[in-house]
């Protein structure tokens, strides 16, 4: 009689990526006592933050805006996702606490909460946590169903971003829509693409691992 093998992990519901990232023991009695678990955890949290702020500074001016093209969207995504809801909005609480205080890792290495487009610093941190409690339910498991959460993501942080952006500026809404969010769609097209293909790919290939 033959028997199949049991997979040596399982990749159950309500896991994200970083889950499954292997991270070294410490030692039993840190483990037993969760410390193991919470150095994971800051560790994860701030390499998020870090994450973040490294993609901020892949940036690019847009002419008649105050709001630059930058990857920090995108990895505030990404950083959510692979996180979960609580250590990402962990993560970009720290990116946005550490460059309130003068960390200039803010887009155009900048810092502080002065600038209009912080509003979008607060719609990525609200963002991070809507995208990784999604990804809980496995909403970065499917192309589609990544494609729906990086929608929703990205549109929480215009939410937040544009109006503040009216505020901070004297706009119109009008006037920052046009100035805050229509000349970024089709750069969010192309991160959610990117995610829809990465995404998806990493589980199918932790899947095959097993």
């Amino acid at each position: 009689m033959s028997t199949a093998a049991a997979p040596a992990r399982t990749l159950r519901a309500g896991t994200v990526l970083a889950d499954l990232l292997p991270f070294p023991k410490l030692s039993a009695s840190l483990e037993q006592g969760g410390a193991l678990t919470r150095t994971r955890d800051i560790a994860l949290v701030v390499g998020g933050a870090a994450l973040t702020g490294l993609a901020a500074q892949l940036s690019v001016p847009v002419p008649g805006s105050p709001v630059p093209v930058s990857g920090q969207t995108f990895a505030a995504l990404l950083v959510g996702t692979a996180l979960g809801a609580r250590r990402g909005f962990l993560a970009l609480a720290l990116y946005a606490v550490a460059g309130m205080a003068g960390v200039p890792w803010f887009a155009q290495a900048t810092s502080g909460y002065g600038m209009p487009s912080f509003g979008y610093i607060l719609g990525m941190l609200l963002a991070a946590t809507v995208v990784g409690a999604l990804a809980r339910r496995g909403a970065d498991r499917s192309v589609l169903r990544t494609a729906g959460a990086m929608v929703l993501g990205s549109a929480v942080i215009y939410a937040v971003g544009v109006p503040y952006l009216a505020l901070a500026t004297g706009m119109t809404l009008g006037q920052a829509v046009a100035a805050g969010l229509t000349p970024f769609l089709i750069g969010d097209a192309l991160k959610a693409a990117l995610a829809m293909g990465a995404l998806p790919a990493a589980w199918k290939l932790l899947d095959r691992k097993g």
